[in-house]
């Protein structure tokens, strides 16, 4: 059984004690029982939260990384310094990324061997946009990013990969994509997976699905069979939201 993974990615939110008392409040209250949880803050923040995690079990993330261990990329955040600052997730390719910062799945593939290499767990994003989607390219869109995304992955490398589908037409717009899309791609993935590598690792991928999920419809969309979690934008910056939607998905 894979258990839930729901992380919050702040984006870029909040200042130094906003983040210190969200990141203490999620901690304090105990985690959710059979799901996993993690918070990716600003990266100016991410020492300052590991602190205020302490030694709950939440845990912390990036919201990007550099693939080169070190060198001239001014303003950039390699691996090895994410690992140093106790980060266990890094999330790659978020459409944000791609749609504004020209990110590729070239460059994507570059970071996520690099994650994996440093031992963190990579998030890698996918998703169409509403021309794509309208225009009924989706499964030719979001394969073909899987594909260049997670290009010369072994098969022990993709079990360690989480991947989230996140449609950028719902992502920040109050769209949700229903269950019944969501769980339409969601499988597909899958199904991509099992094609790519195997039946039991594509068994063990965990995707999760982003794009305006709120504690009312998580726990709908988590109870599709092949969506294994959420990555949260806006819930998750407020702890009541955020733990209501890990809740959700126990109950899912």
């Amino acid at each position: 059984m894979r258990v839930p993974l729901i992380a919050g990615n702040w984006k870029m939110n909040l200042h130094l004690k906003e983040a210190e008392a969200l990141a203490a409040e999620i901690a304090g209250a105990g985690g959710v029982p059979l799901t996993d949880l993690v918070i990716c803050p600003p990266a100016v923040y991410l020492a300052a939260v590991r602190q205020a995690i302490g030694q709950s079990s939440v845990g912390l993330g990036a919201q990007n990384c550099w693939a080169d261990p070190n060198g001239a990329f001014t303003g950039e955040i390699s691996t090895s310094m994410l690992v140093d600052l106790g980060c266990n997730y890094v999330i790659l390719g978020h459409s944000e990324r791609r749609q504004l910062m020209g990110e590729t799945d070239r460059s994507v593939n570059g970071k996520l061997h690099a994650a994996l290499k440093a031992g963190l767990v990579p998030i890698v994003c996918v998703g169409e946009t509403l021309e794509q989607r309208e225009a009924e390219q989706t499964v030719e869109v979001v394969r073909s990013q899987m594909a260049g995304s997670l290009a010369e992955l072994t098969a022990d490398q993709a079990a360690k990969t989480v991947i989230a589908y996140e449609p950028v037409w719902a992502i920040g717009t109050g769209r949700t994509a229903t269950p019944e899309q969501a769980q339409e791609v969601h499988a597909d993935l899958r199904k991509w997976l099992s094609e790519r590598y195997n039946p039991t690792v594509s068994g063990q991928i965990r995707i999760l699905y982003g794009g305006s999920v709120k504690a009312d419809n998580a726990a709908e969309l988590m109870g599709q069979t092949d969506i294994d979690g959420a990555l949260v934008g806006g819930a998750s910056l407020k702890a009541d939201s955020f733990l209501a939607i890990a809740r959700a998905a126990v109950r899912s």
